[in-house]
């Protein structure tokens, strides 16, 4: 995690979260339903960035993930209103992030203590990946931040050749010419066109 200072973390996880706002606000009321990933529609997906980011507060101030409960079904998560569902979880990330020693901390994972500068990465990565499922299940530009696709892969590449079992695919192959975005996308099981 050297490669990124904790503010120079702080500020691409900002910029992932207002990447990912961008494209849930884009989402139009008919397209909830539809299909964002196989056997995920957009309010699943936009619901599971609701989930991931209701854990950062307590996980931050020191709980245990086996102490925090955070509903799992998405008219919960989402309430009456997915935006204001997804801002009000992103908000509070954020600020429990942007704490002054909060990328000095451990959080205590199910796989175990991680730094919390290696979980901002990899709430960062997620944020960006995603916003690229929901761009291309909502007909929304899928162009991603470069900045922001570099450092998804810096955690793409800590990943294992197979993937991770019910968490990231296995990755695609792509020519070694490929532009960051396919190579980025390919590791985490998904096809750029």
């Amino acid at each position: 995690m050297d490669r990124y200072s904790p503010v120079e973390l702080l500020a691409l996880f900002q910029r992932a979260q207002a990447l990912f706002t961008d494209r849930v606000d884009a989402v139009d009321p008919d397209q909830w339903e539809d299909e964002a990933l196989p056997g995920w529609t957009v309010a699943d997906l936009v619901a599971h960035l609701v989930g991931e980011h209701l854990w950062a507060p307590p996980l931050l101030a020191g709980e245990p993930y086996t102490d925090i409960h955070v509903a799992d079904d998405i008219a919960t998560l989402l309430g009456a209103d997915p935006f204001t569902g997804w801002e009000t979880a992103a908000d509070g990330s954020l600020a429990a992030f942007a704490e002054d020693d909060a990328l000095t901390r451990t959080v205590h994972l199910q796989r175990g203590p991680t730094p919390a500068t290696q979980y901002v990465l990899e709430m960062t990565a997620d944020l960006t990946v995603h916003s690229w499922d929901l761009a291309r299940a909502t007909g929304g530009d899928p162009r991603l931040d470069r900045e922001l696709v570099d450092a998804a892969l810096v955690l793409a590449e800590q990943l294992p050749d197979d993937g991770v079992p019910g968490f990231f695919d296995p990755p695609l192959a792509v020519p070694t010419s490929a532009d960051a975005q396919t190579r980025l996308l390919a590791r985490f099981g998904r096809k750029d066109d």
